[in-house]
């Protein structure tokens, strides 16, 4: 796929970040690095940067639905992704849109914290996130600090992250990906040259569990790696890939700009 006019359409409906960091800005450079068209449905204007959030202003369920069904009307959408979904109104109107719409199952990364620590999501919204929308999701992206809000217990271990990834499934998601990023006591190797490593743990729709490993860059905090991370892989998946494949390819591509961010702003590092 080397012409724009054969590049598969990713929609993404996210949160904006007007600093470029992350939501909905890092999607639309992801998909577009990854040779997929992007479209973009925004569900909330963040008020951030770097440093942190100092405000939003969600969009009303009437004008997310009012920038989707244009879209899907005009364009074939191969694979769609989520972020930002910060209220139960939001939550419940893009789950209608799924099914009105007939959208692909999408990749739902469950957005509740800015690396700043900033709440993004209200509380009463979490049970309808995992009541509505995942079970409607291609797969679930929750790092560690999501996962332990979503399943109510501490993750500390591998074996935590595969137990937590099968209690989210249960709850109704088709396939959960426990992201390791920030489990300090798994990222060393047993073998001492092998060096740093953020494993994450996949659980698909048959309750199979998958390791994917990559190195880990001790940089201090990053900004924007979980969208960029679930982006990528509704880039591959609308490019053909398998889940297991998508999210290889998709941790490979995020490890990389890990690797590669720069200290753009006083924060943390955007990627």
């Amino acid at each position: 796929m080397n012409t724009l006019t054969n590049r598969p359409v990713v929609l993404s409906i996210a949160g904006l970040d007007p600093s470029g960091g992350a939501g909905i800005t890092a999607d639309v450079k992801t998909i577009a690095a990854l040779a997929c068209f992007p479209a973009a449905v925004i569900t909330s204007i963040t008020f951030q940067n770097t440093q942190g959030v100092y405000g939003a202003s969600h969009q009303t369920p009437q004008v997310i639905r009012s920038q989707v069904e244009p879209v899907a009307r005009d364009l074939k959408i191969a694979a769609v992704k989520t972020g930002m979904l910060p209220t139960v109104e939001i939550i419940q109107e893009v789950a209608r849109i799924f099914r009105d719409l007939q959208l692909p199952r999408p990749v739902v990364d469950p957005v509740m914290r800015a690396t700043s620590g900033d709440e993004l999501i209200e509380a009463a919204a979490l049970e309808v996130l995992q009541s509505s929308l995942f079970p409607l999701a291609q797969v679930v992206t929750p790092n560690i600090p999501e996962a332990e809000r979503l399943v109510g217990f501490q993750i500390q271990s591998l074996e935590a992250m595969r137990e937590a990834a099968l209690t989210i499934k249960r709850s109704g998601a088709n396939a959960v990906l426990v992201k390791g990023g920030h489990l300090p006591a798994e990222r060393k190797n047993q073998s001492p040259s092998a060096g740093a490593e953020a494993v994450d743990i996949l659980v698909d729709q048959s309750g199979t569990f998958t390791e994917f490993r990559g190195p880990f860059y001790e940089i201090g905090n990053v900004h924007g790696s979980g969208c960029t991370l679930s982006a990528a892989i509704a880039a591959h998946l609308a490019r053909g890939s398998d889940l297991v494949s998508a999210i290889d390819e998709a941790k490979r591509y995020v490890t990389e700009r890990i690797r590669m961010a720069q200290p753009l702003g006083h924060g943390a590092r955007p990627l």
